[in-house]
């Protein structure tokens, strides 16, 4: 009896303190677009269509690959909803990042730029940055109360509200570093041309109450790039790269509160 119990504190004793649980993350995808919001448009593809298949594959990796990871997709179909509810949904959840995918275009005459682009919340209004913003931002005209919807926010003008940009601020720092991990990604892992991290005023940015990011796949009105956007094996590549990072991000964040 003696010889029994001493094994069988040496066993517990041997197997240590009992591990402590993985803490658990929420991350918000949202496919940009979708319904009668058709996004912007190459030859061929339209943006609601590409963002969601890159989408679903990111969700996909997520819940398969790590065990600490909870998805919440805006949408997992061709469905419209507005971007109030979009960041209402990612608030009311709770969730601890925020993951916003869209395809980029450019106006005639401009078909050779390509690349990817990853904004965080800004307040530099300025050249290519407000052209962003305008276009990202018009699927608020489409509401018929837009200016109660979203607070008397103009989605042309380059003026920020003073409100928002207190609202993302605590949220920056990880912000940034999400953006940069998602465009190192897509440089040296996925072998796209990456065209940095910018800042810009995306609406929905500025609502949720959360590190916040708006990923540009390429650009549809770039012939070549559009055609690789098509493609599922680029599709797959993007979305890994973008599943990376979310990884990534949120082994840092547990590195800095330890």
């Amino acid at each position: 009896l003696i010889v029994v119990m001493f094994l069988l504190a040496f066993n517990a004793n041997a197997q240590g303190p009992e591990a402590k649980p993985k803490r658990k993350y929420k991350v918000v995808l949202d496919a940009g677009h979708g319904g009668k919001d058709h996004g912007t448009r190459g030859s061929v593809l339209r943006e609601k269509d590409v963002v969601l298949k890159v989408t679903l594959k990111v969700g996909e990796y997520l819940e398969t690959l790590t065990d600490n990871i909870e998805v919440i997709y805006i949408r997992k179909t061709d469905e419209y909803s507005h971007p109030a509810e979009r960041a209402k949904l990612a608030n009311e959840k709770e969730a601890d990042l925020y993951v916003s995918i869209h395809a980029n275009a450019m106006p005639p005459g401009n078909s050779h730029i390509f690349g990817t682009e990853t904004y965080v919340m800004g307040t530099k209004n300025e050249g290519r940055n407000f052209e962003v913003a305008k276009r990202e931002n018009s699927v608020i005209l489409l509401e018929e109360n837009y200016e109660e919807i979203y607070q008397g926010f103009d989605p042309n003008s380059p003026e920020v509200n003073i409100m928002f940009e207190i609202m993302q601020e605590a949220y920056q720092e990880n912000s940034i570093f999400l953006a940069q991990t998602v465009e190192e990604q897509f440089d040296k892992r996925a072998g796209r041309k990456s065209r940095g991290v910018k800042q810009s005023s995306l609406w929905v940015l500025w609502n949720t109450a959360m590190p916040s990011v708006l990923i540009e796949l390429g650009y549809l009105t770039n012939p070549d790039e559009e055609k690789d956007l098509g493609s599922k094996k680029v599709q797959d590549y993007l979305a890994s790269a973008i599943f990376r990072s979310v990884r990534d991000y949120f082994k840092y964040v547990e590195s800095t509160e330890n």
